[in-house]
């Protein structure tokens, strides 16, 4: 063997007796690592079975609840209670109208009876009768008994005004088929109108809408027209973009309907 194979023997040697060295070091950190590790967890059983034994002194004889694997259910709650349904029926009754209440002297003494709720001008009942609103709506009474009648108008009038109409027709007729040929819808009708709040005004309609056997009603503007309104205009907008990008040249059928509506809206909060 020459000398340079000797020398890189020897090299080899060395290197080898430093890496059994190396492993035997950390071989001892790892077993002093497990040893503290096992010192730890021992000392901690031995805390928690001496907090037990306190625990077991301190409370005296007890015997543990069994365990059936059940779970314990919270208590059902109560039914929800009908506020809505109590509110509607509260206000049902507050706007019922009565068949004993008088209106024959709220009504205006001209020759054809009308009616304007106080803080209305005379002017509203002549254009009422003119036709400055046109009819949007319309009820027909005949042939109806008295409480079907009291209950169908106050449907007819309170549904007509959350729609935002303004001016509807309720036919009640000229009493020609009722015994003694005397109408007896037709006070009734002035007596239940009178009572609804979202009247404002009527008066007897015209000979080519029912004459003395129909009222035209004038109702109070909802609340919801601005929001409607402006729920058309935004709409309205919207297509008008959506057409100069695109160049369409044939309007939407839908948008058109929707422009109607807004322009019906609009002519209702103005009057």
């Amino acid at each position: 063997m020459s000398k340079q194979e000797k020398a890189a023997a020897a090299a080899s040697l060395k290197d080898w007796k430093q890496l059994r060295k190396a492993l035997a070091t950390l071989a001892g950190e790892q077993a002093a690592q497990r040893k503290a590790e096992e010192q730890a967890r021992q000392q901690a059983l031995r805390q928690a079975e001496r907090d037990r034994e306190l625990f077991r002194r301190a409370v005296g004889a007890v015997r543990p609840l069994p365990h059936n694997n059940h779970v314990t259910q919270d208590n059902v709650p109560p039914d929800p209670l009908p506020l809505q349904h109590w509110a509607d029926e509260e206000r049902v009754l507050i706007e019922a109208m009565s068949d004993e209440f008088d209106a024959s002297t709220l009504l205006d003494t001209d020759e054809q009876l009308s009616f304007r709720r106080r803080g209305i001008g005379r002017d509203v009942v002549h254009k009422l009768r003119a036709g400055h609103w046109s009819i949007q709506r319309q009820i027909d009474l005949h042939g109806m008994r008295t409480d079907e009648a009291r209950e169908a108008l106050g449907n007819f009038i309170r549904q007509s005004h959350r729609q935002g109409l303004r001016c509807v027709r309720v036919v009640h007729g000229k009493g020609l088929g009722s015994p003694g040929r005397m109408p007896v819808l037709k006070g009734r009708v002035h007596s239940w109108l009178v009572q609804k709040n979202e009247v404002l005004a009527f008066v007897q309609a015209r000979p080519a809408e029912g004459g003395a056997g129909a009222l035209v009603v004038l109702l109070r503007p909802s609340q919801t027209n601005s929001s409607a309104v402006a729920v058309a205009d935004a709409l309205l907008q919207m297509q008008k973009l959506a057409q100069e990008s695109a160049q369409m040249p044939a309007p939407d059928p839908v948008m058109e309907q929707v422009a109607l509506w807004a322009a019906q809206l609009r002519s209702s909060r103005k009057s």
